[in-house]
């Protein structure tokens, strides 16, 4: 079959998940296509002005839909449509998908397990900078359906998910680059290599003309090359490299191995474009971040206070716990599935962890005969301890780093609502510090 501009039009298709993606998908289709509406939370169905393309488990099971699309945040094997969907693979497509057939812009997609973001971020910042016309969607909160005033011209900056990529078929980027592979997202993938193989899904569709930019020293990404052969221009980032450029940049948001390694993917996709080099040195200046992403929020003569609530994996903290100072960590939350700390043991004597969450025992295992820590009932009151150990010790180069290393929803919506709950504890105990 080809897929074209008329694949998704004038068919029968099921919109499986009612999220932002879900939503998206069925605005853009509604007009030229029979559309019906599933999701698993009939509450979250109730809410929507949509009831008239709701359709019942019982007769979903009855229909033939020419396309499902699966929003990124449905498990296959955890829904109640799971035998169903097992049935109908073939049919099923992402809102990935149904943009690449309706247009064939460049897309620069980025996946992997940490800095996706920033990375997305500072792509656009750059791109936007230099008079480009540009998009930022995907997994960073804009999804892809949503956009308007897309000329031929207009360049998409796509952050991609293991959850979207695991569904895709069809969509296929000009630019892609997969930063870094950690053990992440086990409970829904089943096992790293199924993990693994989501994310290089990016690169299967592309061809002769289209580059993949991967991190070098990477062992999962030089192990998975070893066995499977794309088409695309495979260009190897060496991320050790970026110190020559950081001599001409005075940003301390470039300081983090992570940032820096997020860098070294942005200047070697810059390459590829008619780039001012005043004009990026300039973006590069004035770069602030995203929030919550090793988001500085206090530094004072002898203290720092960083706030990285997105960190969900023990991987995502341990550039930060590298810096040469006392660090006291608070780590915590919903442990994630097989999930390792592999900070090498001569940082360990700077770290003492502060430890709260559903999961702080798994945690206290993990960390115990490495890194000095200390369970604690909640966040509030271990970050109490840690203003007190700071107080006592304030000719100490000291570091409060909220990095928890575990996802957010024993106690909060999402790593925003937990970032700002961190920020206004600062807020309310800034006489203390």
């Amino acid at each position: 079959m080809n897929f074209d501009l008329n694949t998704f039009l004038r068919k029968k298709i099921l919109i499986y998940g009612l999220g932002k993606s879900g939503i998206s998908a069925y605005e853009f289709l509604k007009k030229d296509n029979k559309v019906f509406l599933y999701d698993d939370f009939e509450t979250k169905s109730k809410n929507l002005k949509l009831k008239k393309n709701l359709i019942s488990y019982k007769k979903i099971l009855k229909s033939n839909f020419d396309y499902v699309i699966l929003s990124p945040g449905i498990d296959l094997n955890k829904c109640k449509l799971s035998n169903f969907l097992k049935k109908n693979l073939s049919k099923i497509f992402s809102d990935l998908d149904v943009f690449y057939t309706f247009y064939k812009n460049s897309c620069i997609t980025i996946t992997g397990t940490n800095g996706k973001s920033t990375t997305c971020k500072l792509l656009y910042e750059i791109f936007k900078d230099q008079k480009f016309h540009v998009k930022l969607v995907g997994n960073i909160g804009n999804p892809i359906l949503t956009t308007k005033n897309i000329k031929k011209k207009t360049i998409f900056i796509v952050e991609a998910s293991s959850y979207q990529l695991e569904y895709s078929k069809l969509f296929k980027s000009s630019y892609a680059a997969i930063l870094n592979l950690a053990i992440d997202h086990i409970e829904r993938h089943k096992s790293l290599s199924n993990y693994i193989k989501a994310k290089f899904r990016l690169l299967k569709n592309q061809n002769r003309k289209d580059y993949a930019f991967l991190k070098k020293s990477d062992p999962l990404i030089k192990k998975h090359l070893k066995l499977n052969k794309y088409k695309s221009k495979i260009i190897k980032v060496d991320t050790k490299n970026v110190d020559k450029t950081l001599h001409n940049i005075k940003n301390d948001y470039f300081l983090s191995d992570t940032n820096k390694e997020n860098l070294s993917f942005v200047l070697e996709i810059s390459k590829r474009f008619n780039l001012k080099k005043k004009i990026l040195i300039k973006t590069l200046q004035n770069f602030k971040g995203l929030k919550y992403r090793q988001e500085i929020i206090l530094r004072r003569k002898n203290l720092l206070i960083i706030n990285d609530s997105k960190s969900t994996s023990l991987s995502s903290s341990e550039s930060l716990l590298k810096k040469e100072m006392e660090i006291h960590w608070l780590i915590g939350g919903i442990f994630k599935k097989k999930d390792k700390l592999n900070l090498q043991k001569k940082y360990f004597k700077n770290i003492k962890a502060y430890i709260f969450g559903k999961n702080k025992n798994i945690f206290k295992k993990i960390l115990n005969k490495k890194i000095e820590n200390e369970n604690f009932s909640n966040l509030e009151v271990a970050l109490k301890k840690i203003l007190t150990s700071v107080k006592k010790n304030r000719n100490k180069n000291q570091m409060i780093l909220f990095s928890p290393s575990a996802a957010s929803f024993d106690e909060f919506k999402n790593f925003e609502e937990r970032g700002s709950y961190f920020n206004n504890l600062i807020k309310k105990n800034l006489s203390e510090i």
